[in-house]
């Protein structure tokens, strides 16, 4: 089928249009170039600080291969599961710290690596039902969680996870070396390359910004000794999925705090799939819209309860690729179907986890402390696009003393229940749940004038 001449200009290829394979395989492989690092990266992190490593090209193979079946799903759309578009599955970073705090709880009761994985991905399975329930209720639930709460709670988990990205910047944690000169360089350098790389007017490059920093970065830690290739004989040709490998456990101290991230991750994928429907040219209101954010938000969660039953972490639909659709011009929602195969594939073969399991941490950790600092920048610009009024600041103050002080000194709830501790002791949690609470009990400053103009354009539009 040729290009939709009625699109717009920019537009190449339409919703609807057909390109033919090797477009649509080239438009493919620049959306998996742009998610792959963020596809992996989580479980690369998880896996190190809860010590699942030998485990990790397993679950590597597993989040890829769970990424291209979320993604087949929500370009199709079968039975009205998904949106109908390009909308990229892959590995949230939100759940990090909810996903480590339930497996650090494990393994302070004595539990094994298996007994972390059947508790994280028990949680993480009920938490996709939550999302599918939610799904049916978008419209009410975007009442509740404001842009404001958004902003707040995206905020609060970069500034958790940067913690994450220092200490693996530094060497690891507990590691003998930590913060050693070298580590420090190695991390630096990263860090540098990336900004670099950013820059530059090449849309390519800064699409490989951070492969390239990555790659870059490994090549100084093996000259200088810190990476030392281990034989990749050991690893299995192919990955054989296996639902509940690692069995299947449940604890409602670990699910509630992960079924708050899975809340707000639904309100962040509204906005991710209304920038793509603004790209692709399609309605941004209306029963259609509804229809395609309800069809998004339950093909999030039906992908993220695939991804718990094959021991993958949660996914959502990620956002940078919607900058793919603006790049290439492409919005064909076959392109999705292309994209999902190429991500399967690549699941099939652990020597791929194996490979990446190998890059020093000082290296990993330079480049996550970019994308764990876009996530906070990322809520601070959702900030300060809502109206900064005398209540919304005294929100997001409280939100954030709570939050961040909680998480700077834990210690605080040791003499309460312990369901309470497991709740509030993350930053993202105690900081989100103060946020929703607040933005339901104090009422609104209300503004006749602006609501009246508003209510005089809004028919013109």
């Amino acid at each position: 089928m040729q290009p939709d001449s009625s699109s717009n200009s920019e537009l190449i290829y339409g919703l609807n249009d057909h390109p033919k394979p090797l477009p649509a395989t080239l438009a493919a492989l620049q959306h998996v170039l742009a998610a792959f690092v963020g596809i992996i990266t989580p479980p690369l992190i998880i896996g190190s600080a809860l010590g699942l490593g030998a485990y990790l090209p397993y679950l590597i193979s597993m989040a890829l291969m769970v990424s291209g079946v979320g993604t087949f799903i929500q370009a199709r759309r079968p039975f009205g599961i998904g949106a109908g578009m390009i909308c990229l599955q892959g590995t949230s970073f939100a759940f990090l710290g909810a996903v480590l705090s339930a497996g650090f709880m494990v393994k302070q009761r004595g539990g094994s690596a298996e007994d972390i994985m059947a508790m994280v991905f028990g949680v993480c399975f009920f938490g996709a039902v939550v999302q599918i329930v939610l799904s049916r209720f978008i419209g009410q639930l975007r009442r509740i969680i404001t842009p404001l709460v958004t902003g707040i709670v995206i905020t609060l988990i970069g500034v958790s996870l940067i913690k994450v990205g220092v200490t693996d910047l530094g060497g690891g944690f507990n590691a003998p070396d930590f913060g050693e000169h070298v580590n420090l360089a190695l991390g630096a350098f990263v860090l540098v390359i990336i900004i670099l790389l950013n820059r530059s007017n090449t849309p390519w490059i800064r699409l490989s910004a951070i492969i390239i920093g990555l790659a870059a970065g490994s090549v100084a830690a093996w000259l200088s000794g810190k990476l030392v290739p281990h034989s990749l004989a050991d690893a299995a040709l192919i990955a054989i999925p296996v639902p509940f490998k690692f069995g299947f456990s449940f604890d409602w101290a670990a699910f509630l705090p992960i079924a708050l991230i899975y809340l707000i991750s639904s309100i962040e994928t509204v906005g991710d799939l209304t920038a793509n429907c603004m790209l692709s040219r399609e309605p941004i209101k209306g029963p259609s819209y509804i229809a395609r954010l309800k069809g998004g938000i339950l093909g999030d969660g039906v992908s993220c309860m695939i991804a718990a039953t094959f021991s993958a972490f949660p996914n959502t639909t990620f956002a940078q690729n919607n900058g793919v659709i603006q790049l290439t011009g492409v919005a064909s929602r076959y392109v999705g179907l292309y994209i999902g195969v190429i991500l399967f594939m690549l699941g099939l073969f652990p020597v791929i986890g194996a490979i990446l399991q190998q890059i020093p941490k000082p290296v990993l950790g330079g480049a996550t402390l970019v994308m764990f600092g876009s996530v906070a920048a990322a809520g601070v610009r959702i900030l300060a696009q809502s109206p900064l009024d005398r209540r919304s600041m005294l929100i997001i103050a409280t939100s954030f003393g709570v939050g961040l002080g909680i998480a700077a000194q834990p210690a605080l709830l040791h003499h309460l229940p312990q369901l309470v501790q497991n709740l509030f002791d993350s930053a993202i949690t105690s900081g989100g749940i103060t946020a929703i609470v607040m933005c339901l009990l104090l009422p609104e400053a209300k503004q006749p004038d602006a609501q009246q103009n508003h209510a005089t354009d809004a028919p013109e539009r």
